[in-house]
C-alpha cells in the first residue's frame, strides 16, 4: 500500500485534513526505517524508548533507528539518571549522526516533590544542586534545554506568596544556567490538580518575573488541551516565552490526529507565527525554509502502544487502534507538517 492511500484512510478515520502526499516508499517494517531518509520541515525529537520494539533496548540502536528515519534530534527525560559512561556514548553517537539533544528533566526529586511554592530552603537547595549537576550533564551530551516542574501547591500559603517563592527559586536556578547558555523550560502539567503550574498564562507570568533567557516555557499541547484549551490563542499570547513544544492528542496522549485536537491548524499556526519573530538567544538555527528561522517543535508522542511491523490489514484499521507505528509517525510528520 502506498503512503498516499495510507494517509487518505487515516484522514478519514480521524477527521484530520491531511494535505499533500508522498510519492515514494512503502510501509516501514521493524528494523527497516524509511528507504529514503526524509527531511522534515521542523525539528522533531522522538524520546528514547519510543522505538524499542523496532530497534531493541539499546539506546544507541534506538538513536541509530531515529536517524535512519530522518530525525535529527532526540530527547530523554531520564538522562540525568544514566551513568556517565552511557551519557558519553549517547553524546558520541548523536554527534556522529549529526543529531541534536532535546530536553532532559532536571532532577529535583519528582514532579510533586520539594515544591518551590513552599519557600523552604532545603527544597531550594535540592533544586539548585540539580541545576548544577544538570550543567555537567548538558555539557556532556551537548544539550541546551532541560525540563523543570516546580512541584505541588503549598495549600497553607496564599497564592501570591507561593508565586513569589516559585519566582525566587527559579531566579536562583537561572543564575546557575545562564552563564552556560542553558535554558530550563517550565512545563505546566495536567497529571494532578495538586500541581502548582497548570496553565500557559501562569507560566508566562512566572517567566516574565524571572526575566532571564534561561527560564522559558515548555508548551505541551496535550496537557494544555486538558487544562485550558483555546490552544492557538493561548500559544499566541505566550509565544515570546515559549522555547519548546511537545505534542500528543487528547484523550489518551496518543498520536496526533487520533483525538480531538485539530493538529493541522495548530501546526499551521506554529509555522506562520514564526515568520514574525526575531531569532531569540535560546533557540537559533537555520533551515532552508525562511518562515521557520529558529523555532524547534519537538515531538513527544506519549503512551506508545507498539511500533511493531505493520501489515496492510493493520493499516486499514489505523489509527483507530492507536497503534503507534513508524509508518504512521513518518507519514504524519512528512505530509501533515509540510504546509
Amino acid at each position: 500500500m502506498q503512503r498516499r492511500s495510507f494517509l487518505k484512510s487515516s484522514a478519514v478515520a480521524t477527521g484530520a485534513l491531511v494535505a499533500g502526499g508522498l510519492a515514494h516508499g512503502s510501509v516501514v517494517v521493524a528494523k527497516k526505517p524509511a528507504a529514503v531518509k526524509h527531511q522534515f520541515n521542523l525539528k522533531y525529537a522522538p524520546h528514547l524508548g519510543m522505538f524499542k520494539n523496532s530497534a531493541g533496548d539499546d539506546p544507541l540502536d534506538q538513536i541509530q533507528f531515529m536517524a535512519d528515519a530522518g530525525f535529527t534530534s532526540m530527547e530523554d527525560n531520564g538522562m540525568m539518571g544514566r551513568d556517565v559512561a552511557m551519557q558519553e556514548k549517547i553524546a558520541g553517537k548523536m554527534a556522529n549522526l549529526g543529531m541534536e539533544m532535546g530536553v532532559f528533566v532536571v532532577d529535583k526529586g519528582g514532579n510533586m516533590q520539594n515544591t518551590f511554592a513552599a519557600g523552604k530552603q532545603e527544597y531550594t537547595d535540592i533544586f539548585l544542586d540539580g541545576c548544577r549537576r544538570a550543567v555537567d550533564v548538558a555539557k556532556r551530551v551537548n544539550a541546551k534545554w532541560m525540563t523543570v516542574v516546580p512541584g505541588g501547591f503549598q495549600r497553607n500559603l496564599p497564592i501570591g506568596i507561593q508565586d513569589g517563592n516559585v519566582i525566587d527559586t527559579l531566579r536562583r536556578g537561572a543564575e546557575i544556567l545562564e552563564p552556560h547558555g542553558l535554558v530550563m523550560v517550565l512545563e505546566p502539567l495536567s497529571d494532578s490538580p495538586d500541581l502548582y503550574l497548570r496553565t500557559s498564562n501562569q507560566a508566562y507570568m512566572i517567566c516574565k518575573a524571572v526575566n532571564s533567557p534561561s527560564c522559558k516555557i515548555l508548551y505541551d499541547i496535550y496537557h494544555m488541551q486538558k487544562n485550558e484549551g483555546n490552544l492557538i490563542t493561548n500559544m499566541a499570547f505566550t509565544w515570546d516565552e515559549i522555547a519548546y513544544i511537545q505534542v500528543g492528542d487528547n484523550p489518551g496522549r496518543n498520536e496526533p490526529t487520533t483525538g480531538e485536537i485539530n493538529y493541522r491548524n495548530v501546526f499551521q499556526h506554529i509555522h506562520h507565527q514564526d515568520q514574525f519573530l526575531p531569532d531569540p538567544v535560546y533557540g537559533s538555527y537555520k533551515t532552508d525554509i525562511p518562515a521557520i528561522k529558529r523555532f524547534r517543535v519537538f515531538l513527544l508522542i506519549g503512551r506508545i502502544h507498539t511500533d511493531r511491523a505493520v501489515t496492510d490489514a493493520d493499516i486499514e484499521e489505523l489509527p483507530g487502534k492507536h497503534t503507534a507505528t513508524c509508518a504512521y509517525i513518518e507519514a504524519f510528520l512528512n505530509d501533515f507538517i509540510a504546509q
